[in-house]
Protein backbone atom coordinates (compact mmCIF):
# COMPACT_ATOMS: atom_id res chain seq x y z
CA UNK A 1 0.00 0.00 0.00
CA UNK A 2 1.05 3.67 -0.15
CA UNK A 3 0.67 6.64 2.14
CA UNK A 4 -2.96 7.24 0.63
CA UNK A 5 -3.81 3.96 2.57
CA UNK A 6 -0.80 3.51 4.79
CA UNK A 7 -1.37 7.40 6.34
CA UNK A 8 -4.46 9.23 4.95
CA UNK A 9 -6.51 5.77 5.61
CA UNK A 10 -4.89 4.75 8.23
CA UNK A 11 -6.02 7.95 10.17
CA UNK A 12 -9.57 7.96 8.92
CA UNK A 13 -10.18 4.46 10.02
CA UNK A 14 -8.58 5.31 13.32
CA UNK A 15 -11.03 7.96 13.92
CA UNK A 16 -13.84 6.24 12.77
CA UNK A 17 -12.81 3.23 15.48
CA UNK A 18 -13.38 6.19 17.96
CA UNK A 19 -9.48 7.18 18.74
CA UNK A 20 -8.63 11.03 19.12
CA UNK A 21 -6.83 13.14 16.44
CA UNK A 22 -4.04 13.51 18.17
CA UNK A 23 -3.49 9.98 18.54
CA UNK A 24 -4.69 9.05 15.35
CA UNK A 25 -1.72 11.32 13.75
CA UNK A 26 0.80 9.57 15.74
CA UNK A 27 -0.76 6.07 14.82
CA UNK A 28 -1.05 6.97 10.97
CA UNK A 29 2.57 8.87 10.95
CA UNK A 30 4.24 6.00 12.36
CA UNK A 31 2.26 3.86 9.42
CA UNK A 32 3.17 5.65 6.97
CA UNK A 33 7.21 6.30 8.35
CA UNK A 34 7.58 2.50 7.84
CA UNK A 35 7.93 2.88 4.15
CA UNK A 36 10.38 6.44 5.22
CA UNK A 37 12.48 5.04 7.75
CA UNK A 38 15.52 3.82 6.04
CA UNK A 39 18.05 5.04 8.14
CA UNK A 40 21.02 2.60 9.60
CA UNK A 41 23.51 5.17 10.84
CA UNK A 42 23.47 5.36 14.82
CA UNK A 43 23.82 9.29 16.24
CA UNK A 44 25.75 9.82 18.78
CA UNK A 45 24.92 12.64 21.53
CA UNK A 46 27.46 14.98 22.71
CA UNK A 47 27.44 13.48 26.18
CA UNK A 48 28.22 9.80 25.30
CA UNK A 49 24.99 8.80 24.44
CA UNK A 50 23.93 6.65 21.16
CA UNK A 51 20.46 6.25 19.44
CA UNK A 52 20.48 2.88 17.15
CA UNK A 53 18.97 3.42 14.50
CA UNK A 54 16.04 0.79 13.50
CA UNK A 55 15.50 0.53 9.70
CA UNK A 56 12.66 -0.72 8.76
CA UNK A 57 12.20 0.88 5.16
CA UNK A 58 13.67 -1.12 1.88
CA UNK A 59 14.79 0.16 -1.51
CA UNK A 60 14.29 -1.71 -4.55
CA UNK A 61 14.86 1.12 -7.25
CA UNK A 62 17.88 -1.11 -8.39
CA UNK A 63 18.74 -4.81 -7.83
CA UNK A 64 22.27 -4.47 -7.01
CA UNK A 65 21.18 -2.64 -3.78
CA UNK A 66 19.32 -5.42 -2.60
CA UNK A 67 20.75 -6.81 0.94
CA UNK A 68 19.80 -10.20 2.11
CA UNK A 69 19.69 -9.24 5.48
CA UNK A 70 17.37 -6.83 4.57
CA UNK A 71 15.48 -8.74 3.37
CA UNK A 72 14.76 -11.26 6.82
CA UNK A 73 15.27 -8.66 9.14
CA UNK A 74 13.03 -5.99 7.27
CA UNK A 75 11.48 -6.65 3.77
CA UNK A 76 10.16 -10.15 5.84
CA UNK A 77 8.97 -9.00 8.86
CA UNK A 78 7.19 -5.33 8.34
CA UNK A 79 6.31 -5.57 4.63
CA UNK A 80 5.89 -9.72 3.52
CA UNK A 81 4.73 -11.26 7.44
CA UNK A 82 5.09 -14.77 6.42
CA UNK A 83 1.44 -17.20 6.35
CA UNK A 84 2.76 -19.89 7.27
CA UNK A 85 0.45 -21.92 4.47
CA UNK A 86 2.24 -24.55 2.54
CA UNK A 87 5.36 -26.97 2.91
CA UNK A 88 8.46 -25.90 1.86
CA UNK A 89 10.56 -23.00 3.68
CA UNK A 90 10.03 -20.43 0.81
CA UNK A 91 6.64 -21.10 0.30
CA UNK A 92 5.24 -21.03 4.20
CA UNK A 93 7.12 -17.56 3.81
CA UNK A 94 4.87 -16.32 1.45
CA UNK A 95 2.50 -13.40 2.73
CA UNK A 96 -0.71 -14.20 3.00
CA UNK A 97 -3.94 -11.97 3.87
CA UNK A 98 -5.48 -11.95 6.87
CA UNK A 99 -3.34 -14.67 8.04
CA UNK A 100 -3.40 -16.15 11.45
CA UNK A 101 0.08 -14.93 12.46
CA UNK A 102 -1.26 -11.39 10.96
CA UNK A 103 -3.84 -11.81 13.27
CA UNK A 104 -1.79 -13.34 16.67
CA UNK A 105 0.35 -9.92 15.71
CA UNK A 106 -2.23 -8.06 16.15
CA UNK A 107 -3.40 -9.80 19.30
CA UNK A 108 0.05 -9.69 20.88
CA UNK A 109 0.68 -6.00 20.27
CA UNK A 110 -2.60 -4.97 22.00
CA UNK A 111 -1.39 -6.76 24.87
CA UNK A 112 1.30 -4.14 25.35
CA UNK A 113 -0.88 -0.73 25.41
CA UNK A 114 0.11 0.29 28.84
CA UNK A 115 4.14 0.90 27.07
CA UNK A 116 5.58 4.28 26.35
CA UNK A 117 6.22 3.28 23.24
CA UNK A 118 2.23 2.04 22.43
CA UNK A 119 1.64 4.56 19.51
CA UNK A 120 4.21 4.21 17.45
CA UNK A 121 3.71 0.63 18.00
CA UNK A 122 0.21 0.20 16.58
CA UNK A 123 1.44 2.29 13.74
CA UNK A 124 3.94 -0.19 13.04
CA UNK A 125 1.21 -3.10 13.15
CA UNK A 126 -1.63 -0.85 11.16
CA UNK A 127 1.53 -1.34 8.45
CA UNK A 128 2.20 -4.86 8.34
CA UNK A 129 -1.44 -5.73 8.80
CA UNK A 130 -2.49 -3.71 5.95
CA UNK A 131 0.50 -5.01 4.09
CA UNK A 132 -0.82 -8.67 4.32
CA UNK A 133 -3.94 -7.23 1.83
CA UNK A 134 -1.83 -5.81 -0.77
CA UNK A 135 1.52 -8.15 -0.54
CA UNK A 136 -0.59 -11.55 -0.31
CA UNK A 137 0.94 -14.45 -2.52
CA UNK A 138 4.70 -13.13 -2.46
CA UNK A 139 7.08 -13.02 -0.34
CA UNK A 140 10.02 -11.03 1.61
CA UNK A 141 12.88 -12.50 0.22
CA UNK A 142 14.36 -13.32 -3.30
CA UNK A 143 12.53 -16.65 -4.48
CA UNK A 144 11.66 -18.28 -7.88
CA UNK A 145 7.99 -17.83 -5.89
CA UNK A 146 7.75 -14.24 -6.72
CA UNK A 147 8.78 -14.20 -10.49
CA UNK A 148 5.76 -13.40 -12.84
CA UNK A 149 5.07 -13.62 -16.67
CA UNK A 150 2.58 -11.11 -17.70
CA UNK A 151 -0.05 -8.73 -15.96
CA UNK A 152 -3.48 -8.17 -17.37
CA UNK A 153 -6.20 -5.45 -16.37
CA UNK A 154 -9.88 -5.95 -16.75
CA UNK A 155 -10.19 -2.63 -17.80
CA UNK A 156 -8.94 0.42 -19.23
CA UNK A 157 -6.26 2.05 -16.48
CA UNK A 158 -5.59 5.57 -16.33
CA UNK A 159 -2.62 8.15 -17.64
CA UNK A 160 -0.81 8.00 -14.27
CA UNK A 161 -0.63 4.31 -14.47
CA UNK A 162 0.30 4.28 -18.55
CA UNK A 163 2.99 7.00 -17.66
CA UNK A 164 4.23 5.19 -14.33
CA UNK A 165 4.91 2.12 -16.58
CA UNK A 166 7.47 4.13 -19.54
CA UNK A 167 8.75 6.03 -16.81
CA UNK A 168 9.95 2.10 -15.38
CA UNK A 169 10.63 1.08 -18.52
CA UNK A 170 12.87 4.05 -19.04
CA UNK A 171 14.59 3.64 -16.21
CA UNK A 172 15.68 0.07 -16.97
CA UNK A 173 16.90 0.35 -19.97
CA UNK A 174 19.22 2.56 -18.81
CA UNK A 175 19.98 0.97 -16.15
CA UNK A 176 20.36 -2.42 -18.19
CA UNK A 177 21.61 -1.09 -21.49
CA UNK A 178 22.13 -5.14 -22.45
CA UNK A 179 19.16 -6.73 -21.63
CA UNK A 180 16.23 -7.26 -23.86
CA UNK A 181 12.86 -6.38 -22.67
CA UNK A 182 10.09 -4.34 -23.96
CA UNK A 183 6.55 -3.39 -22.53
CA UNK A 184 5.13 -3.93 -25.93
CA UNK A 185 1.37 -2.58 -24.91
CA UNK A 186 -0.22 -2.09 -21.05
CA UNK A 187 -2.68 -5.36 -21.45
CA UNK A 188 0.82 -7.83 -21.24
CA UNK A 189 4.08 -6.99 -19.71
CA UNK A 190 6.74 -8.99 -19.87
CA UNK A 191 8.90 -10.39 -17.31
CA UNK A 192 11.48 -8.57 -17.21
CA UNK A 193 10.78 -6.95 -13.96
CA UNK A 194 10.53 -9.66 -12.32
CA UNK A 195 13.80 -11.47 -13.96
CA UNK A 196 15.92 -8.59 -13.40
CA UNK A 197 14.86 -5.29 -12.14
CA UNK A 198 13.88 -6.76 -8.74
CA UNK A 199 15.78 -10.33 -8.16
CA UNK A 200 12.41 -11.91 -7.15
CA UNK A 201 11.87 -9.90 -4.23
CA UNK A 202 8.60 -9.04 -3.08
CA UNK A 203 6.33 -8.07 -5.59
CA UNK A 204 9.02 -5.76 -7.87
CA UNK A 205 7.99 -7.82 -10.63
CA UNK A 206 4.44 -6.28 -10.44
CA UNK A 207 5.82 -2.68 -9.56
CA UNK A 208 2.94 -1.07 -7.63
CA UNK A 209 0.17 -2.60 -8.90
CA UNK A 210 -0.36 -4.02 -5.75
CA UNK A 211 -0.11 -1.25 -3.94
CA UNK A 212 -3.13 0.82 -6.13
CA UNK A 213 -6.47 0.29 -4.45
CA UNK A 214 -8.87 0.47 -7.47
CA UNK A 215 -7.26 -1.76 -9.48
CA UNK A 216 -8.46 -5.12 -10.83
CA UNK A 217 -5.68 -7.06 -12.81
CA UNK A 218 -4.15 -10.48 -13.34
CA UNK A 219 -0.95 -11.90 -13.52
CA UNK A 220 0.59 -15.44 -14.35
CA UNK A 221 3.17 -16.88 -11.74
CA UNK A 222 6.21 -18.62 -13.66
CA UNK A 223 5.88 -21.56 -11.49
CA UNK A 224 1.69 -21.66 -11.35
CA UNK A 225 2.48 -25.28 -9.18
CA UNK A 226 3.65 -23.09 -6.01
CA UNK A 227 0.63 -20.75 -6.04
CA UNK A 228 -2.16 -21.37 -8.28
CA UNK A 229 -4.15 -18.13 -9.72
CA UNK A 230 -2.75 -14.57 -10.22
CA UNK A 231 -6.19 -13.20 -9.98
CA UNK A 232 -6.60 -9.80 -8.28
CA UNK A 233 -9.63 -7.35 -7.15
CA UNK A 234 -7.66 -4.97 -5.14
CA UNK A 235 -10.84 -2.90 -4.35
CA UNK A 236 -12.16 -6.12 -2.84
CA UNK A 237 -9.11 -6.62 -0.65
CA UNK A 238 -8.70 -3.16 0.50
CA UNK A 239 -12.15 -2.61 1.47
CA UNK A 240 -10.96 -5.99 3.83
CA UNK A 241 -7.87 -4.51 4.90
CA UNK A 242 -9.71 -1.18 5.41
CA UNK A 243 -12.18 -3.22 8.19
CA UNK A 244 -9.44 -4.93 9.52
CA UNK A 245 -8.07 -1.87 10.36
CA UNK A 246 -10.92 -0.27 11.99
CA UNK A 247 -11.38 -3.51 13.80
CA UNK A 248 -7.95 -3.45 15.59
CA UNK A 249 -8.27 0.28 16.43
CA UNK A 250 -11.79 -0.82 18.23
CA UNK A 251 -9.95 -2.96 20.15
CA UNK A 252 -6.91 -0.27 20.44
CA UNK A 253 -9.66 2.09 22.27
CA UNK A 254 -10.98 -0.22 24.89
CA UNK A 255 -7.70 -1.40 25.42
CA UNK A 256 -6.16 2.08 26.14
CA UNK A 257 -9.47 3.86 26.53
CA UNK A 258 -7.60 7.22 27.40
CA UNK A 259 -6.65 7.46 23.81
CA UNK A 260 -10.27 7.60 22.78
CA UNK A 261 -13.30 9.26 23.02
CA UNK A 262 -17.00 8.25 22.23
CA UNK A 263 -17.18 9.69 18.63
CA UNK A 264 -16.51 6.08 16.94
CA UNK A 265 -18.74 5.09 13.92
CA UNK A 266 -19.96 1.40 12.72
CA UNK A 267 -17.42 0.20 9.60
CA UNK A 268 -21.55 -0.49 8.21
CA UNK A 269 -21.91 3.16 8.42
CA UNK A 270 -18.96 4.05 6.28
CA UNK A 271 -18.04 1.20 3.90
CA UNK A 272 -20.18 3.01 0.98
CA UNK A 273 -17.57 5.83 1.35
CA UNK A 274 -14.84 4.30 1.44
CA UNK A 275 -15.89 2.00 -1.63
CA UNK A 276 -15.95 5.04 -3.35
CA UNK A 277 -12.47 6.38 -2.32
CA UNK A 278 -11.07 3.31 -3.09
CA UNK A 279 -12.48 2.52 -6.68
CA UNK A 280 -11.26 6.02 -7.55
CA UNK A 281 -8.97 6.05 -10.78
CA UNK A 282 -6.39 8.80 -9.76
CA UNK A 283 -2.95 9.60 -9.15
CA UNK A 284 -1.67 9.74 -5.62
CA UNK A 285 -2.49 12.90 -4.92
CA UNK A 286 -5.89 12.58 -6.20
CA UNK A 287 -6.82 9.37 -3.66
CA UNK A 288 -5.31 11.61 -0.90
CA UNK A 289 -7.76 14.31 -1.74
CA UNK A 290 -10.91 12.21 -1.86
CA UNK A 291 -10.24 10.70 2.30
CA UNK A 292 -9.74 14.76 2.51
CA UNK A 293 -12.87 15.42 1.52
CA UNK A 294 -14.41 12.70 3.75
CA UNK A 295 -13.07 13.73 6.61
CA UNK A 296 -14.04 17.49 6.26
CA UNK A 297 -17.56 16.04 5.11
CA UNK A 298 -18.05 14.46 8.99
CA UNK A 299 -17.77 11.22 7.73
CA UNK A 300 -15.19 9.98 9.70
CA UNK A 301 -15.50 11.74 13.47
CA UNK A 302 -18.42 13.97 15.43
CA UNK A 303 -16.10 16.85 13.65
CA UNK A 304 -15.56 17.93 10.38
CA UNK A 305 -11.95 17.75 10.36
CA UNK A 306 -9.17 17.81 8.11
CA UNK A 307 -6.46 15.11 7.56
CA UNK A 308 -3.22 16.63 9.45
CA UNK A 309 -0.83 16.44 6.28
CA UNK A 310 1.85 13.58 7.01
CA UNK A 311 5.55 15.14 6.97
CA UNK A 312 8.24 12.53 7.46
CA UNK A 313 11.11 15.62 7.99
CA UNK A 314 9.88 16.33 12.07
CA UNK A 315 10.68 12.68 13.06
CA UNK A 316 13.52 12.88 10.42
CA UNK A 317 15.05 15.80 12.13
CA UNK A 318 14.47 14.93 15.58
CA UNK A 319 16.83 12.17 14.77
CA UNK A 320 19.45 14.19 13.67
CA UNK A 321 18.92 16.76 16.54
CA UNK A 322 20.18 14.01 18.30
CA UNK A 323 23.05 14.49 17.40
CA UNK A 324 23.51 18.24 19.12
CA UNK A 325 21.63 17.22 22.17
CA UNK A 326 24.14 17.69 25.58
CA UNK A 327 21.22 15.73 27.68
CA UNK A 328 20.39 12.78 26.23
CA UNK A 329 18.04 12.12 28.79
CA UNK A 330 15.88 14.69 26.59
CA UNK A 331 15.71 11.94 23.57
CA UNK A 332 13.12 9.54 25.25
CA UNK A 333 10.40 10.93 25.06
CA UNK A 334 11.13 11.95 21.48
CA UNK A 335 8.94 10.36 18.62
CA UNK A 336 11.66 9.24 16.64
CA UNK A 337 12.90 7.21 19.66
CA UNK A 338 10.33 6.20 20.53
CA UNK A 339 9.52 4.55 17.29
CA UNK A 340 13.03 3.10 17.47
CA UNK A 341 11.60 1.47 20.53
CA UNK A 342 8.26 0.11 18.82
CA UNK A 343 10.00 -1.08 15.92
CA UNK A 344 12.68 -3.27 18.16
CA UNK A 345 10.29 -4.71 20.11
CA UNK A 346 7.61 -5.41 16.75
CA UNK A 347 10.94 -7.16 15.16
CA UNK A 348 12.46 -9.05 18.33
CA UNK A 349 8.96 -10.38 18.62
CA UNK A 350 7.83 -11.05 14.85
CA UNK A 351 11.80 -12.96 14.25
CA UNK A 352 12.65 -14.31 17.70
CA UNK A 353 9.12 -15.31 18.94
CA UNK A 354 6.14 -15.88 16.83
CA UNK A 355 7.70 -16.93 13.57
CA UNK A 356 9.64 -19.39 15.23
CA UNK A 357 6.75 -20.69 17.19
CA UNK A 358 5.13 -21.69 13.52
CA UNK A 359 9.09 -23.13 13.06
CA UNK A 360 9.76 -20.73 10.79
CA UNK A 361 13.49 -19.42 11.48
CA UNK A 362 14.45 -16.46 9.82
CA UNK A 363 17.32 -14.86 12.09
Amino acid sequence: MQIDMHYYGTYAMARAAGITGKTAKIIATAAQFVDDNGEKENVECRDGARLDAEATAHHALNHKNIDREDQRKIWVPFHFLPGNQGESYTERLVCRKDSEIAREMVKHMLTLADRPYILPLMGITAHVYADTFSHYGFSGISSRRNKIKEIKFDKIITQDSTTYLKTREKEFKENYPHEDGELGGLANIKSWFAETFSGALGHGAAVTFPDRPYLKWSFTYEHPEDHGSGLRDNPATFMEGCEGLHRLFRDFAKAKPDCADDSHVKFTDIKDKITEIINLQGTKAERIESWQKASKSGMFASGHETIPPYNANIWHNERENFARERDSRKIKDHSIYRFYQAASVYRTYVLRILLPSKGLIIT
